[in-house]
């Protein structure tokens, strides 16, 4: 894992500084070593955590054997060693993922990628053909962005930090981002906070020639649902899990597991005892009645791991906001990034990777509100106009269902999962801030309304990357620790999305798929656990007199930055102690930290 940078320029040399700035701003990406290759026309950098290939061999940037070629890669590519064999022309130096890439590279050129499985973002300088060929993973794991600064350079880097460290751009803060930003608690993974600097989207690819830029999708998500037994399924969720895990435990230094205590963990960490004869196991709990750290415990105990944990008292909120924000270089309103911080930062004391159950809710159907959805849809009202109409007179007697209310009030389970679920700020209240625009972000595929399968397709292409993995991927790098997902191995995340509903949730259980696959590697009383977070809640954290106070310096306060952007009396009408306060706080300490660009 690791930070990479680069500038595409005429005398490229004479960028040296730039570059090494660049680096510096994400030093917390790779502190093993720093290492800077230049051509004519192309200054590439990069930062290394050491974890394939330890030797001098395995640094970035990295030539090929021809030196025509250069790479810088952030990421791992899992089961690169059967892909080798299959490039036996190629003089390896090394054994590292990145020099596979090479090898790809000079027989098939971009279309590499269609071959290429795992996480990552990479850039390929071409010298022959003065060209600079870049992707990003299919699901977003690692993050890629890119401007062009003010002499025309084109400038890449794995987080937007580096790329306003090199002084070439002067960013300009985007209102589609911001707007975005207060609908979703999030900036969509195909944006950036400003709109000058460009994020290449998952499964996208890039090509610079000559100051032409080309961006395009390389990968789309299987778009049909299969028709298959639970027997069957069964047996192929299995061999596919269990070789995702296998693939991803392939380092040259020690490779852990999260363990929460949860059904998703608790698989993963069930799996790896088949291939490890000891492992390490991290649990993180606050110290209150709804710890999850008994039931971690059960399942460590089962498979007898060397087990490490973490029990924290919840620090002053303020302190923790203070040590974790400079890690988002966009506003980020997510709370439970504060844990993951520190889970991260105790697992880098006696690890470097760790395996994460992250993804399965939304692979599985994990969600309380696929669940309403499902209710949604099989209630005798939904899309029944006589039904509504009726309903509508009937709430003036007495008060109808949250599931009668809902399907009187949106057309479809599509609608109701984009009006209801994630969203923090109405357009009317969005307006009122003086935002007026609206971002829709692409997709892969047009969704059926009544499909809870394409409904959890678009949370794969929309919450995953740009919540969920943003999250682990700047916690844990902030930690200088490499976070891997075996969910989101290729063939075992599409064999899940194209899973039929039926095997994923009913009204009465979920995770369907996961529990009759997995059941027998847990304890009794996991089989009987449902989603469960931090135990965290927001309204208790604005009882605290110092993020008030941090709250008022912020947001009461005419002269900050942050209102330049957003109206400040109609923010004065927000600040509710509620969620929406804590993303008017977020984007405050956003603003308040890149001052100096604003």
């Amino acid at each position: 894992m690791c930070g990479i940078a680069g500038i595409i320029t005429n005398n490229a040399r004479n960028y040296q500084e730039e570059l090494k700035k660049m680096t510096d701003a994400i030093a917390h990406r790779g502190p093993d070593s720093s290492h800077f290759e230049f051509y004519e026309n192309a200054a590439l950098g990069h930062r290394r955590l050491s974890i394939i290939d330890l030797s001098e061999n395995g640094k970035q940037p990295m030539f090929s054997s021809t030196k025509n070629e250069c790479i810088v890669l952030n990421g791992e590519i899992y089961g690169y060693q059967d892909i080798k064999a299959h490039y036996p022309e190629y003089p390896y130096r090394g054994s590292s993922d990145t020099e596979v890439i090479l090898a790809m590279y000079q027989r098939k050129k971009e279309n590499l990628i269609h071959d290429l499985p795992g996480m990552f973002a990479f850039a390929i300088w071409d010298n022959e053909k003065q060209e600079l060929f870049c992707a990003r993973d299919r699901f977003g794991e690692k993050p890629f962005y890119y401007a062009i600064g003010s002499n025309n350079e084109f400038i890449f880097a794995s987080e937007i930090k580096a790329i306003l460290a090199s002084g070439l751009i002067r960013p300009k803060v985007s209102n589609l981002a911001l707007s975005h930003y207060l609908q979703h608690g999030y900036v969509s993974t195909y944006q950036s906070i400003y709109e000058n600097i460009h994020a290449l989207p998952p499964a996208h690819q890039l090509m610079w020639k000559e100051g032409n830029i080309s961006v395009s999708r390389y990968y789309s998500l299987p778009k049909k649902d299969r028709t298959i037994s639970l027997s069957d399924a069964k047996e192929e969720f299995t061999y596919l899990l269990k070789n995702a895990v296998k693939k991803q435990l392939v380092a040259d230094v020690e490779v852990g597991s999260f363990l929460s205590g949860g059904l998703d963990s608790s698989s993963i960490v069930g799996l790896v005892a088949e291939f490890l004869p000891q492992q390490t196991t991290i649990s993180f709990g606050y110290d209150h009645e709804d710890s999850e750290l008994k039931y971690a415990k059960e399942i460590a105990d089962k498979y007898q791991t060397n087990h490490i944990e973490v029990h924290e008292k919840k620090e002053d909120l303020v302190t923790a906001l203070l040590k974790t924000s400079p890690f988002f270089d966009e506003p980020f309103a997510d709370y439970s990034s504060i844990p993951h911080f520190e889970i991260c930062r105790n697992a880098r004391k006696n690890l470097t990777v760790v395996l994460s159950g992250d993804v399965g809710d939304e692979l599985f159907g994990g969600y309380n509100f696929y669940t309403i959805e499902n209710k949604l849809r099989n209630h005798f009202s939904y899309k029944n106009i006589i039904a509504q109409f009726g309903l509508k007179l009937y709430q003036k007697i007495k008060p109808i269902s949250f599931i009668s209310q809902q399907n009187i009030e949106n057309k479809s389970i599509l609608e109701f999962h984009q009006n209801y679920v994630r969203r923090a700020f109405s357009k009317q209240e969005r307006q009122a801030l003086g935002l007026h625009s609206d971002y829709d972000q692409p997709y892969s595929f047009i969704p059926d309304p009544d499909s809870l399968n394409d409904i959890m397709r678009l949370d794969i292409e929309d919450f995953v990357p740009s919540n969920m993995m943003v999250k682990s991927d700047r916690m844990a790098m902030a930690n200088s620790l490499e976070v891997r997902t075996p969910f989101l191995d290729l063939n075992f995340a599409e064999f899940c999305i194209q899973l039929p509903e039926n095997l994923k949730l009913s009204n009465d259980n979920d995770k369907i798929i996961l529990r009759e696959s997995m059941g027998s590697y847990w304890t009794e009383t996991i089989r009987k656990r449902h989603k469960q977070g931090f135990g965290m809640n927001v309204k208790n954290w604005f009882t605290e007199d110092s993020l008030l106070r941090f709250s008022d310096e912020l947001l009461k306060n005419p002269n900050q930055k942050i209102f330049n952007y957003i109206d400040f009396k109609a923010t004065q009408n927000l600040l509710t102690k509620d969620y929406k306060h804590w993303c008017l706080l977020q984007l405050a300490l956003w603003a308040h930290n890149n001052e100096k660009y604003l």
